[in-house]
């Protein structure tokens, strides 16, 4: 059980929560939702201790137990030697039940094996097998779809189906929040109130909506108000008599108040809208992959993979975890170099990449300075670009690894909108964004003219891009795509 009273936190002179209460009773499923940024993995850190709140109470009952949405950077899968070590340090299960575990997460991968050389879909199945062997009262999940496959999300679904303890789970899966969820805790970045609606996540968006309407009604009256008493301002002249002169200082005051109590209208209800920009000119074929064949430790990851990417053509890249996407994109990159096969690329090819796992990333230096760096722009350039992103001053000096994911992805973003590329390879981009951001960055690259590569495990995102092709990994399959056609993620 976990009960809040009156709880305020904050940093660097900025307020996240301020004398926000609620309660989670035990056994029930919580999703905690939020735009980027909000403090969600902030309240995380609350319950479990790694952080304090300035004022007001916070009572936890029970052993909390913690899945985060980043499982490379965890330093004990990382020092683990072996699965078993990692996944069941206390030795609670016979080697029979791990395995059967195993394989009903389809973890292709023996006992042995380190778990730091799995792909980041096969970490975060480990890191929830080990969260759920421990028996925690009270059950964190960061994200927890955020590198599964399809089989991996289905099998999330059941155990929140079955799971008898209490669960919050930060997630932007609508069908996770949809089906398995008692009650939405909302952080409301505006008020920095932690709201709580009972009920899954439709019932929280319906009246979300409503209060939101409302909120941008009462902006649009006061904004005509302000007008009104504007005209009426100048009207009245500049007359220089005492009647005058104090019957317009009174519209005055008056306006003052009504633009002080102005309500700060959230972004979904605002409206953000950004584009990428034109690419340069390539070949008809500015990339091309011939029979490219790897392995790691005797186990082939890519056998004879061939890809011909055209010139403005969409392309999605689909499999299960540990398929060799990744890999495969690397390679592409030039960031890693096959044991056979060739890569071709146009000379004037431009390549735009975003990682998941952020790996052009320098987290010790600022934003600024990164951006900088990495574009090689003015400043009067850069400045309203990150702007667009929620990045202003003074922001744009904090470290890059203090960021969340979700701002991680905001900042990547940001980036590639900075430079002319003519081919985006993308590699899950939404895995950490808001339902919101998310339609946001959508709209952009629905626009976008150059070539795209994409990996996505959100099928209404690629609807949504409607790639002209897909390649089916392991299979190595290239299929033509048909709009809404369940097939064409199956070999």
């Amino acid at each position: 059980m976990i009960i809040a009273k009156n709880i305020s936190y904050g940093y660097a002179r900025l307020a996240v929560y301020e004398e926000s209460s609620f309660t989670v009773m035990k056994g029930e499923l919580i999703g905690l939702v939020g735009p980027n940024g909000a403090g969600k993995s902030t309240l995380f850190k609350l319950l479990k201790g790694e952080e304090h709140t300035l004022t007001g109470k916070l009572e936890i009952t029970g052993k909390v137990g913690y899945v985060p949405q980043e499982v490379k950077h965890d330093p004990e899968l990382e020092s683990a030697v072996d699965i078993q070590s990692y996944i069941d340090p206390e030795m609670k299960k016979e080697m029979y039940e791990l395995m059967i575990m195993l394989e009903s997460l389809e973890v292709n991968a023996e006992l042995d094996t380190m778990p730091k050389t799995l792909s980041g879909g096969q970490r975060t199945k480990l890191a929830l097998l080990r969260a759920i062997i421990q028996e925690p009262d009270i059950l964190l999940l960061d994200e927890p779809t955020n590198f599964l496959d399809t089989e991996g999300k289905r099998w999330i679904m059941e155990f929140l189906s079955e799971y008898p303890n209490t669960l919050i789970v930060i997630s932007h899966d609508i069908n996770l929040l949809d089906r398995h969820i008692d009650k939405i805790l909302a952080i409301n970045p505006h008020t920095k109130k932690i709201e709580e609606y009972k009920g899954n996540y439709a019932k929280y968006v319906k009246l979300k909506g409503n209060n939101d309407e409302m909120l941008k009604k009462k902006f649009e009256n006061d904004q005509k108000e302000i007008s009104r008493m504007k005209k009426s301002l100048q009207k009245m002249g500049s007359s220089m008599t005492e009647k005058g002169a104090r019957a317009r200082a009174n519209v005055q005051t008056r306006i003052d108040r009504i633009k002080d109590k102005l309500p700060e209208l959230p972004k979904e209800v605002r409206g953000i809208k950004f584009s990428l920009p034109d690419p340069k000119h390539t070949s008809e074929i500015p990339l091309q992959a011939k029979d490219i064949s790897i392995s790691f430790d005797g186990t082939t990851i890519l056998s004879e993979v061939s890809l011909s990417i055209k010139r403005g053509e969409r392309i999605a890249l689909y499999g299960p975890n540990g398929a060799g996407k990744s890999t495969f994109i690397k390679i592409l990159m030039n960031r890693l170099q096959p044991d056979s096969g060739e890569i071709i690329r146009d000379p004037d090819l431009h390549i735009g990449y975003y990682s998941q796992e952020f790996e052009t990333f320098d987290f010790n230096k600022t934003i600024i300075e990164m951006v900088e760096e990495q574009c090689n722009l003015p400043m009067s350039q850069i400045l309203p670009i990150l702007g667009t992103f929620n990045f202003q001053r003074p922001r744009i000096y904090q470290k890059v690894g203090t960021l969340s994911g979700g701002e991680k992805t905001r900042l990547s973003i940001a980036t590639l909108m900075l430079r002319n590329y003519n081919l985006l390879i993308l590699d899950e981009p939404t895995t950490y964004l808001d339902m919101v951001s998310q339609r946001t960055i959508l709209e952009a690259l629905k626009t976008y003219k150059g070539a795209m590569l994409f990996v996505s495990h959100t099928e209404e995102f690629v609807e949504g891009l409607s790639p002209s092709r897909i390649m089916l990994l392991p299979e190595n399959k290239i299929k033509y795509w048909i709009p809404k056609d369940v097939s064409n993620f199956s070999g």
